[in-house]
């Protein structure tokens, strides 16, 4: 039956006016005489589309012993997500209907699922560099810490570098305001640790000052927080990691500021004149006030980050104009934005946003905080076209977390070929190669916490105070290397939560946040990761290869294909495989 992998070409998205050519196989016990696919388009421009159906004959082309095929190919002139089917025809005049079969194989019956056709604006191209290494995201406070910095915020300095983070008690607000004083110099202290993981893309977490210790809720777009470093010492980075081979992307967050911030400024801290103080504050329209001054729009109702208003000219001269935020940065040797909560983002902005980042040169890497299927992705009733050319290049890849995960844990293959195929399917290539494959983050459980299977317990306190037991913590290291080595091998580039690879635990923020345990890491963890590194730079044209999952009664089985060979990648509980043309270049608890 029909495959798209196999039977479509291209394989995944499309390009507007691109052919796509079908070949489809059909039992040919079931005597069909013709075949046709059937398109509707149900997002484009403008947004969702409720236009009338396309209906294409694929011509009878041959037959084997057990099968008909039939071949043909379209084109679409309107870009957008298409969703399509296919018909067969008896010679009464009948119809039998196919659609897709959970595993993305075609099934007959009625009123099945579709498959997506994702058609693109434009053949946009994203950076050859982003491709290929290793991305490591660092929490700027509690990555690694070198000297003193002065200490004016209102919360507390840890004295001692492996305390856990602080927590609120239950029912009670978190205030984010301890901090540990991960540093600038610190991280350049590690470059030649990142370096030695293969890693090619350090993604910070918020950089610029704040009274926070994650720095999400930003007081001054334009200044380095003094705890983290200073605009010298930042460029120092820059030029440090590339002489390594090592890039920078920053985190951008342009949803909310922080109300303890210079356009803001709740509490008196800056010497402007903020919105909250006064209505004739040059920032007062940049923000959404119901009733002046207390109540006013803010992100998830927190009113320590108020929503910014992304119509204001202010604030939109502030990050796109001449001197602002993307080109101050970008100046400065960035090469790379994180859009944080992109989807809370108006599509126009994000349009004029992905498009001054990429006026800084074709080498900036746009990527996006998207948690589902960023191709059919609807927030506040509208769909947003992140990959039809014009906006993003990338984004965070959680179903692809949540696909190494739960396979690792469950042993579910088909489930798990399953989610893979349908992000293999809607993403074009394009974003596919440079897609941020992720186990964990800043806003997730620390990987190896989730893959000891255990329940958390009940109580805030008690999952703060939680430590796996040597057993719990062998088994789910275990698993993390066969879910890490899955991650280095899909399409897309890994990303480590920093620490990950040290064997870090914690449950939800802020415990998934605590410093890096350098000293106290572990060793034998950090080889693998290194191992991992170097395959992914050994073999960095396989692993930009095809996709192709291999049918197999018990093993998940997977290769990656260009004309230089072929990665193997074989798993089985807590078993996992790495070939090379044959060759074995990694076995897992074997």
């Amino acid at each position: 039956m029909y495959n798209p992998l196999l039977n479509k070409k291209p394989y995944g998205a499309s390009v507007q006016n691109q052919e796509t050519r079908i070949t489809f196989p059909v039992d040919n016990s079931l005597q069909i005489k013709r075949v046709f696919v059937v398109l509707r388009q149900v997002f484009g421009e403008g947004g969702e589309v409720a236009g009338d159906c396309l209906r294409y004959e694929l011509p009878y082309s041959h037959s084997d012993e057990t099968q008909d095929f039939f071949v043909g190919a379209f084109s679409l002139s309107e870009w957008g997500i298409w969703y399509y089917r296919f018909e067969g025809e008896f010679a009464n005049g009948d119809l039998a209907f196919f659609g897709r079969g959970l595993d993305g194989i075609a099934v007959r019956g009625d009123w099945l699922p579709e498959w997506q056709l994702t058609v693109t604006k434009c053949d946009y191209k994203t950076p050859n560099w982003a491709k290929q290494g290793v991305t490591y995201q660092i929490f700027a406070d509690r990555f690694c810490k070198v000297g003193d910095k002065p200490f004016t915020k209102k919360g507390r300095l840890h004295g001692d570098w492996y305390e856990r983070p602080d927590i609120a008690e239950d029912g009670k607000d978190y205030r984010a305001d301890d901090f540990f004083g991960g540093n600038i110099n610190g991280i350049i202290s590690k470059l030649d640790y990142l370096q030695s993981l293969g890693v090619s893309l350090i993604y910070l977490s918020p950089i610029f000052e704040s009274c926070s210790n994650h720095r999400y809720d930003t007081g001054d777009y334009l200044k380095i927080d003094p705890l983290f470093g200073t605009e010298e010492e930042f460029s120092n980075l820059i030029e440090k990691a590339s002489e390594k081979g090592i890039k920078i992307m920053l985190d951008g967050v342009f949803n909310h500021t922080g109300s303890d911030s210079r356009y803001f400024n709740k509490y008196g801290t800056y010497d402007s004149i903020g919105a909250y103080q006064s209505k004739q504050s040059p920032y007062y329209d940049w923000y959404f006030f119901s009733q002046y001054p207390n109540k006013y729009a803010c992100w998830w109702g927190s009113t320590v980050v108020p929503t910014v208003n992304k119509s204001a000219k202010g604030f939109c001269d502030l990050i796109l104009g001449d001197g602002g935020v993307v080109d101050k940065w970008s100046k400065l040797g960035v090469k790379g934005w994180r859009l944080d909560v992109v989807d809370e983002l108006p599509i126009d902005f994000t349009d004029k946003l992905c498009a001054r980042i990429r006026s800084e040169g074709d080498d900036m890497l746009v990527v996006g905080e998207v948690w589902e299927d960023a191709s059919v992705k609807i927030a506040y009733s509208e769909w947003r076209p992140y990959f039809m050319g014009e906006q993003l290049d990338s984004v965070m890849n959680y179903p692809f977390k949540e696909a190494i995960l739960s396979y690792v844990l469950n042993g579910d293959k088909n489930a798990f070929i399953a989610d893979v195929t349908a992000v293999l399917e809607h993403y074009p290539k394009q974003s596919l190669d440079v897609l941020m494959n992720l186990v964990g983050s800043h806003d997730t459980a620390r990987a190896i916490t989730v893959l000891s299977g255990i329940k958390p317990p009940y109580s805030k306190k008690d999952r703060a105070d939680f430590t796996l037991s040597c057993e719990q913590y062998d088994l789910a290291k275990r698993r993390l290397k066969v879910a890490s080595a899955l991650q280095y091998t899909l399409p897309g580039v890994p990303c480590v939560f920093y620490g990950d690879e040290a064997g870090k635990q914690g449950f939800e923020d802020p415990l998934n946040r605590g410093t890096y345990p350098w000293g106290r890491e572990d060793t034998e963890l950090v080889e693998h990761y290194r191992a991992l590194g170097k395959i992914r730079e050994q073999y960095k044209d396989l692993l930009q290869g095809e996709t192709h999952f291999i049918p197999d009664a018990d093993k998940l089985v997977f290769e990656r294909v260009c004309t230089d060979g072929v990665l193997r990648v074989e798993s089985q509980g807590l078993w996992l495989s790495i070939s090379v043309n044959g060759k074995v270049v990694m076995s897992i608890n074997k």
